[in-house]
């Protein structure tokens, strides 16, 4: 490990326990998790809206 790896390491877990750094470590992935889903839904409510304009537009 590098000593700007271990740096790094201590400046982000510094003070926390062993459990509350794999905690936090779950709650990062989740978070991640969630902001890639609501993306992906942004994306498909978009397409809807244009799809619905386009049938709006030609009725």
């Amino acid at each position: 490990m590098s000593e700007q790896t271990l740096h790094r390491w201590r400046n982000q877990y510094g003070g926390m326990k062993a459990s509350d750094a794999k905690r936090l470590k779950e709650l990062e992935q989740e978070n991640a998790r969630l902001k890639r889903a609501v993306a992906d839904l942004t994306l498909d409510n978009q397409m809807l809206r244009q799809i619905s304009e386009g049938y709006r537009r030609s009725a």
